[in-house]
């Protein structure tokens, strides 16, 4: 199929981000300048997040993919997160000994990937696209490679990784073996009754995307990559990564009848309550501040896997409240720790005794992790609160009472060490060494940018009214 004029429209943000990746690619080879570098990496995101609208009026979609409005909402989020990340970024490369502008070219390449992968309407375009976005990860998650836990993340994460693709092509070989086809439309047009061959594909794509997802029994990566990470890759890892993955099981479960058969949403309930307890209840002995936002970061989507089982407009309407909540919580905690181990060398600090006494330090650093892990708990007045409420009243609306009582055990736990880390920020001050922010992290890109999304996640949670008619106005229909 050649592009037309109108295809070239609907990819304009993918064409912007990846023309950007280029820019800065000869941008280094010409001459090395870190505050450049970031500049130009925020410029290309802001004028991609500007072509979304241009986009989503384009005529027709480009072939392989699909500009819909659950495309639109997933490259929105994709753009703002990524944006948030390079601001947070700039502040902790700072203080980075080595070549630091290489890390926005591989954050670049990795956007350009969750671009595709949130449009994908054919089996390889999904596959190519997670590849785009999973390899600059290897990179990132690895970039201090100075520090032993840095290198055994991104090494970690590239070994399990290479596994959850071979299960993935594994299951898109069934599927295909089948049906002859690789075009989602054409899984849209199966017939309801499925032999083994094709459930079997099902499940192993739904294993492959459930590694990215760190659905349980699938999340053995998940801690130690969190915690070896730079933060900036973390965030990434944390939010970028993870939605765009999101959207595209979304997209499936609705689109292919395959992924809605009665024996696999069982298996989805299953996994669903085993990752919201499970995440939750390893998270109450991590005195790791790192390890225990990837332990709730597990939990959170558990608790999302309940829109996948349910299904329906309403699913679509929960996800999308659910991933902007969850998002900007999750942009703010991991944020306090960038800020508090940009000025250093070594790990990052990420030890509960590093948090201890903060308020008395860094009140307002303080205040936004409060605000955040408040929100991940689901406190009302915080955005969290109607994450957490949608998903709930999504699980009644459909009779999911086992469902339901998971996701209220589960947020039981969680409130146990939320408390617990926040009542640590209040704490006297330790006699040990400290880590801290610098003096001037409040003037800085970084710290401005932190304070917007701690606020954010208050005004989303006292009036989250314009989020929740975005999110309704969406539509998963093809044009």
């Amino acid at each position: 199929m050649m592009l037309t004029l109108a295809n070239l429209i609907a990819l304009l943000p993918l064409i912007v981000v990846g023309t950007t990746a280029v820019v800065i690619m000869l941008g280094v080879a010409w001459q090395r300048n870190h505050g450049l570098t970031a500049v130009l990496s925020a410029a290309g995101l802001v004028l991609a997040l500007i072509c979304v609208p241009v986009a989503a009026t384009a005529l027709s979609s480009p072939p392989l993919m699909i500009m819909d409005d659950l495309a639109v909402m997933g490259s929105v989020l994709v753009l703002l997160c990524a944006l948030v990340t390079v601001a947070l970024s700039h502040h902790y490369l700072t203080g980075y000994i080595g070549p630091r502008e290489e890390f926005y070219l591989l954050l670049m390449c990795a956007v350009t990937g969750a671009l595709g992968l949130v449009a994908s309407n054919h089996l390889a375009t999904l596959f190519i696209s997670l590849e785009l976005l999973s390899m600059p990860l290897y990179g990132m998650l690895a970039y201090s490679f100075r520090a032993e836990r840095s290198l055994e993340a991104g090494i970690k994460y590239l070994i399990l990784s290479a596994a959850a693709t071979a299960f993935l092509l594994f299951g898109m070989a069934l599927i295909y073996a089948r049906t002859g086809r690789l075009d989602l439309a054409s899984l849209a047009g199966l017939a309801t009754s499925f032999d083994v061959w094709t459930l079997a594909g099902a499940v192993l794509m739904l294993v492959g995307l459930g590694f990215k997802l760190s659905i349980i029994p699938f999340h053995l990566w998940t801690p130690d990559v969190y915690q070896g990470g730079p933060a900036p890759a973390t965030i990434f890892l944390a939010t970028v990564s993870k939605l765009a993955v999101f959207v595209l099981l979304l997209r499936l479960v609705m689109v292919a009848p395959v992924f809605d058969s009665n024996w696999l949403r069982t298996l989805v309930t299953v996994l669903a309550l085993l990752t919201m307890l499970g995440g939750n209840l390893l998270a109450l002995f991590q005195s790791n501040l790192k390890r225990l936002l990837g332990y709730s970061s597990i939990a959170h989507f558990g608790y999302l896997m309940v829109a996948i089982v349910v299904g329906g407009t309403l699913a679509v309407e929960t996800v999308g409240v659910y991933l902007i909540t969850y998002l900007v919580t999750t942009l703010a905690a991991f944020g306090v720790v960038t800020q508090l181990s940009s000025p250093f060398r070594g790990e990052d600090a990420a030890g509960l005794h590093h948090y201890r006494g903060l308020f008395w330090r860094r009140p307002w650093l303080a205040a936004v992790m409060t605000v955040s892990f408040l929100s991940l708990a689901g406190i009302p007045l915080t955005a969290g609160f109607i994450g957490k409420f949608y998903v709930l009243a999504l699980g009644v609306s459909e009779s999911r009472w086992w469902l339901v009582g998971g996701i209220v055990a589960g947020s039981a736990i969680g409130l146990f060490y939320y408390l617990r880390v926040m009542v640590t920020l209040y704490l006297p001050e330790p006699g040990m060494r400290r880590r801290d922010a610098t003096n001037d992290w409040g003037s800085r890109i970084g710290g401005l940018t932190l304070l917007v999304v701690a606020v954010l996640i208050l005004v989303l949670g006292v009036y989250p009214t314009p989020m929740i008619d975005w999110v309704a106005g969406l539509s998963t229909l093809p044009r």
